[in-house]
């Protein structure tokens, strides 16, 4: 099959079309044709080894965190799909390869797509919403009439959340640049802050949650707008002794991350709110979730660019520049 890899990371290796083995089925698993895929941050930062640590890939590595398609077939013990179901899915991290004409997905990771969307509007929404779900839901578990704040409401996590918040009754702040400031409101903002122009410390006062995707300053200065027992989450780090045990990492590398995370654990601690790092894992169940959200029309998604597979570096460039508005999306079928 053909599928964009990389060989090496580094902030040089730019990845390449190439032939791969069609992937082996496990009889928990759906294999499946894909017809597109989204392209993440995350991708980017796989690419240039940031998450090695963490995430020890085998080179050569397929790229690609989500997708949407069709199954050809399923293992021995799947009930829930069929041959010929319009699926979505975000795989589980250690099996990621979506940038490909076929995929192997665990079936419990699996949701039927929207049926209100494309397969390039589905693909767009995996990893985000996913996201968004178990940063409001799961984690913050926000409440009617809470106060949120979200970062780059113009991003492909921004847009979601902005959604999500508002379909859970929160109120619901952005930032963004001048040129996106109406956009966002049509999403559900209701109060945007123009980075260009406004400071968010001085604009907004006593939130009961951040979901923080920037970066160490935005971090330290989103704690200045919680209220005390409020919740910082953020999905840009630093990482956490708790997620370190979560994940089982080896006691050398959760001595790391007790480092990078100690300031902000500290500053949370005097502030009396609560840290958390989060990274998202797979999930069919909230998908199918998201799902019913979608086809109410509570959320749709937001899709800037399509680009074709041979295209795959131009759309990882693209979307390491951080001028996405909205997702990009890679399109194979």
């Amino acid at each position: 099959m053909k599928a964009f890899l990389i060989d090496r990371y580094g902030k040089k290796e730019t990845g390449r079309i190439g032939d791969a083995p069609q992937p082996s089925l496990r009889d928990d698993d759906v294999l499946i044709r894909v017809h597109a895929a989204s392209v993440n941050a995350l991708d980017t930062k796989i690419r240039t080894g940031e998450f090695k640590l963490i995430l020890p890939y085998r080179l050569p590595l397929i790229l690609g965190n989500d997708m949407a398609g069709t199954v050809v077939s399923v293992g021995a013990a799947v009930q829930d799909f069929k041959p010929g179901d319009e699926v979505y899915a975000r795989p589980d991290d250690d099996r990621i390869g979506t940038f490909a004409e076929f995929i192997a997905v665990n079936a419990a990771s699996v949701a039927l797509k929207p049926s209100n969307l494309t397969m390039v509007e589905a693909a767009s929404l995996p990893l985000v919403a996913l996201t968004a779900w178990q940063a409001l839901v799961e984690t913050a578990q926000l409440k009617p009439g809470q106060k949120v704040f979200i970062q780059a409401g113009s991003g492909g996590v921004g847009t979601v959340a902005i959604q999500l918040a508002k379909h859970l009754g929160a109120f619901v702040a952005t930032s963004t640049s001048t040129a996106n400031v109406g956009w966002v409101k049509e999403l559900g903002a209701d109060v945007v802050i123009d980075y260009r122009r406004q400071d968010v410390v001085t604009e907004l006062r006593d939130y009961d949650v951040v979901l923080n995707s920037l970066g160490k300053d935005e971090l330290n200065r989103s704690l200045q707008i919680l209220k005390p027992g409020g919740h910082l989450i953020s999905i840009s780090g630093p990482p956490t002794p708790a997620f370190a045990a979560a994940r089982g990492l080896a006691w050398p590398l959760k001595q790391v991350l007790r480092l990078l995370s100690r300031s902000v654990r500290r500053k949370a601690k005097q502030k009396g709110v609560t840290y958390t790092f989060l990274f998202m894992c797979a999930d069919g169940r909230q998908l199918s979730e998201i799902t019913s959200l979608v086809e109410s029309g509570a959320i749709r998604p937001v899709i800037e660019r399509v680009f074709p597979l041979q295209e795959t570096r131009s759309a990882l460039a693209h979307v390491e520049s951080g001028r996405a508005k909205g997702k990009v999306v890679l399109e194979l079928l």
